[in-house]
């Protein structure tokens, strides 16, 4: 199950990781959102231990999606050394995922 990364979690669990980091921004309201999050979720049991994979509910948590300028959703980000490395707009594969995480270990 993915990780709930809030604005207070946000740079603890993202910025400072010493893995790579998926993170999923979404919104319950969000019909493609609802597609991505069984993947993001089963991403995130799979690389357990490997990666730092979770989700940000912007609707409630709007620091990092402004700062990242997510503007449509679902945009998953990944992040490497606390530096975005990876942009996935709208609904993917979870190999499009899969492959951006194995590239980075």
């Amino acid at each position: 199950m993915a990780l709930a990364i809030t604005d207070a979690t946000f740079e603890e669990v993202v910025l400072k990781s010493d893995k790579p980091v998926v993170v999923d921004f979404w919104a319950a309201w969000c019909g493609p959102c609802r597609m991505v999050g069984p993947v993001i979720d089963e991403v995130a049991t799979e690389y357990d231990g490997k990666a730092v994979v979770g989700k940000v509910d912007v609707d409630a948590n709007q620091e990092f999606a402004a700062k990242y300028g997510v503007r449509n959703i679902p945009t998953v980000l990944v992040f490497q050394n606390g530096e975005v490395v990876g942009r996935q707009v709208g609904v993917a594969p979870k190999k499009t995922y899969t492959d951006a995480i194995d590239a980075l270990l």
